[in-house]
């Protein structure tokens, strides 16, 4: 039996947050938000998120401190980074960094769903 993990949308900016809030509950997920990578990463401390989608740039930071941030939580967490004009460069730094994907902002609903599926999958096949 898998332990049931939260979603988490991490962004700055308050219709930013409220759109994919909306998506993601379309798709049955009523996500965790905050709009600081301090506050991101004191829930990933205290919650089983497995998921989190993060602004490209936030208040306190950029999606390069919040996989840090994972890194020394040993969080499994999933990061999705949205950024309003994803280049290659980006792309690459990202997953370079532990991304588990980058995706334009806003955000489309195909892409979330898309990277809710992923994820599930990713965690059944770890838990084997």
């Amino acid at each position: 039996m898998t332990i049931p993990w939260e979603i988490l949308v991490v962004s700055a900016d308050s219709e930013s947050r409220h759109a994919l809030t909306t998506i993601l509950n379309r798709e049955g997920v009523d996500p965790i938000c905050t709009s600081t990578i301090s506050d991101c990463r004191e829930i990933m401390a205290k919650r089983n998120v497995g998921l989190v989608f993060c602004d490209g740039r936030l208040r306190d930071g950029n999606y390069r401190d919040l996989l840090f941030a994972r890194r020394s939580l040993r969080s499994k967490a999933r990061v999705v980074v949205t950024s309003p004009d994803p280049d290659w460069n980006e792309y690459l730094d990202a997953m370079r960094l532990g991304a588990f994907d980058v995706i334009a902002a806003p955000c489309r609903p195909t892409d979330v769903a898309r990277m809710v599926i992923q994820a599930r999958r990713d965690e059944r096949n770890r838990l084997g």
